[in-house]
């Protein structure tokens, strides 16, 4: 979620839906995203919308779970007098930030109130981020007796000098004792990693990778380090005191990546990821790539409901304000034509292991499909079965394309 709101049209008060929203609904899983906008320090590479303590001006961490209440109860008010039928919630993702700065307490009232106004479909993937620094097994524990499925750490290296220029303060030697702590309790556990930053070697990349395969856990998320305008990284970059990530190496370190991790068991099933078998994908992530419907709580975030995008007021004190007030936090919003839906459509499954079947292609699409076999974007032997699956070099290109795509949302 970039820090940055897009532009678009007013976003009305009582946040209601237009008719078409509810459109196909029943044939759409429903998601809810829950944005905690609160870091510790604020890394230097990182453009999410997010706050240290001296950022707050007005704010209250304290606070905040119970305003996120309030959205929650809000958006099953909006859905039900727009007329989407209620489904129950497939996925639940908390993100960040950092969740776990919130007391757990928060977490599972946060989650209590999604279970009370959308109701929870059974085995609902229930998800929080972590930093390795920011959870003990007590904590853990208690978001498991909650309800909580899978905890995500934000481990990005095992590197030392590489976590120095990420402005990243964890301890790697931690990542064991917290992934074990979350397998004692009975989570399902991811670990986050990033990879071309600056100064990091090829040989940086396969330790961290190493050491995250050293803790067996269920799933490995990759991505690589985009430097964004107006970054303090991108400052320095900028003024020379680091270098720019060098894209070749970036690619070498993707299929290093992909190399080792099919090795040690994991499967590649969506571009920056890999999971030990279907059942610990990330469903939510898959949500967005399937162009589900989610709802984003909290300031910033973003939501689609049948084709129509809406994204919340930026800072905690507004957010507040807003639902405080009674009033739809929504900054803006915009309606989807069916061109776009479509070409989301399939920029998105592209990402997937599962592709997108051909015969769902228009016309000038199914043909196109020939000429990216010529590229060598596209699997030969996938499009011959029916569908349109990536190389290891489509799917470069897509992170990067559907990046882009997202920053300009």
């Amino acid at each position: 979620m970039a820090s940055a709101l897009p532009l678009g049209d007013p976003a009305p008060s009582d946040g209601l839906l237009p008719a078409t929203a509810a459109d196909g609904a029943h044939d759409r899983a429903f998601s809810v995203y829950l944005h905690v906008p609160f870091c510790r320090v604020r890394c230097g590479y990182c453009d999410f919308n997010t706050y240290t303590a001296t950022e707050l001006r007005g704010a209250k961490q304290s606070d905040y779970a119970s305003q996120a209440v309030l959205e929650i109860e809000h958006s099953a008010r909006i859905l039900e007098s727009s007329g989407v039928p209620a489904r129950p919630v497939a996925t639940v993702f908390f993100g960040g930030g950092t969740p776990t700065l919130l007391p757990a307490a928060d977490l599972v009232a946060m989650l209590d109130a999604v279970r009370a106004a959308h109701t929870l479909a059974p085995g609902a993937e229930i998800t929080t981020e972590a930093n390795p620094d920011s959870v003990d097994r007590d904590y853990l524990q208690t978001l498991r007796d909650a309800g909580f499925t899978r905890v995500s750490f934000g481990m990005q290296s095992a590197v030392p000098h590489v976590l120095a220029t990420l402005e990243r303060t964890h301890d790697p030697a931690r990542v064991p004792l917290v992934v074990r702590w979350a397998r004692e309790v009975g989570l399902d556990v991811s670990v986050d990693l990033i990879y071309g930053t600056p100064g990091e070697s090829i040989d940086d990349w396969r330790a961290s990778l190493e050491h995250a395969i050293a803790q067996q856990p269920d799933h490995i998320s990759a991505y690589s380090l985009i430097v964004e305008d107006g970054t303090k990284l991108a400052r320095q970059i900028k003024r020379g005191e680091v270098a720019q990530p060098d894209e070749d190496l970036q690619a070498d370190m993707y299929e290093l990546a992909d190399e080792l991790l099919a090795a040690a068991g994991y499967d590649w099933y969506e571009v920056s990821n890999w999971a030990r078998g279907t059942e610990h994908r990330s469903e939510h992530n898959l949500a967005y790539w399937r162009s589900n419907d989610w709802w984003g709580i909290g300031p910033g975030a973003h939501s689609h409901v049948g084709g129509v995008r809406w994204w919340n007021v930026k800072h905690p004190s507004a957010y507040a304000d807003r639902v405080l007030a009674g009033h739809s936090p929504a900054a803006g919003r915009e309606s989807l034509s069916p061109e776009v839906r479509e070409f989301e459509r399939v920029l998105l499954l592209a990402r997937i292991r599962e592709g997108i079947p051909v015969a769902s292609l228009a016309p000038a699409g199914r043909l196109a499909v020939a000429g990216l076999i010529a590229d060598e974007l596209i699997d030969a032997r996938a499009a011959f079965a029916g569908t349109v699956e990536l190389t290891l070099r489509g799917r470069l290109l897509a992170d990067a394309v559907v990046r882009r795509l997202l920053e300009d949302d």
